[in-house]
């Protein structure tokens, strides 16, 4: 349980800093009603993408999970490196296509729009499609062999952790109504400038940390499974000298 944690908060974090996300709630810190805005955007992310990725654990998922007929530890190791090659995957095309990432500049707001919660849940939905991150992040929580109600809690703990830059720019308005146009406007400021830099190779980190997370528990397991088969072996002499 507590590996499992630690990798979906690890990913959690690594895709918080998606700047789909971000930016427009750093656009809306600036506008009327800024706190109320960016929690209105917050939680209409944090829906859809919990409802989302709820869709995909618990349809696809256990379809894929019902097909191993006989499921054991081995799996959940399986799903460690899965959610590691799809994270390194992710770190590849994002260092491949950084320098247009940077060119393309930041999503842009309608400032018209009336709903931050609709904007927040439109911007969740159109890239959910392409959320890597998310994807291992399932694919280590569906591996696991927990049952539903524990897997919904680690997608739940995924999603604080991915809403968590969105909950420090509240914090921000909160505590720091004078300075926080400034504040946020740094922010935004490094975001435009080095964000696929600053992901990819977090991302890299965290998928080679889940793919030897994997690997290792892979190699104990199939440790353990040689020495179960030899001390049985030995068993079997000694019944038959």
């Amino acid at each position: 349980m507590v590996r499992l944690a630690g990798l979906v908060i690890s990913i959690g974090l690594v895709d918080s800093l998606n700047p789909t996300t971000i930016a427009p709630a750093l656009f809306l810190a600036s506008e009327k009603r800024p706190r109320a805005r960016v929690i209105e955007f917050t939680l209409g992310v944090f829906a859809v993408y919990l409802v989302g990725g709820a869709l995909i654990a618990l349809g696809p998922g256990q379809l894929l999970r019902s097909l191993i007929p006989h499921p054991h530890r081995t799996v959940r190791q399986v799903g460690e490196i899965v959610a590691g090659v799809l994270l390194i995957t992710a770190a590849g095309l994002l260092w491949l296509g950084r320098k247009r990432l940077v060119d393309r500049g930041l999503p842009k707001v309608d400032p018209e729009r009336r709903s931050s919660a609709m904007l927040g849940a439109t911007i969740t939905a159109v890239e959910l499609p392409t959320a890597f991150p998310y994807f291992a992040a399932i694919a280590a929580i569906v591996g696991s062999g927990f049952d539903v109600v524990r897997q919904l809690g680690y997608l739940i703990l995924f999603n604080v952790c991915f809403v968590l830059p969105l909950l420090g720019i509240v914090v921000t308005l909160t505590l720091a109504p004078g300075s926080s146009e400034q504040l946020l406007g740094r922010a935004r400021g490094f975001l435009e400038r080095r964000w696929p830099h600053v992901l990819s190779i977090l991302v890299l980190v965290v998928g080679i940390a889940a793919v030897l997370l994997g690997a290792t528990g892979f190699a104990a397991n199939t440790t353990t499974s040689s020495g179960r088969f030899f001390q049985r072996f030995r068993r079997i002499l000694r019944l038959h000298p």
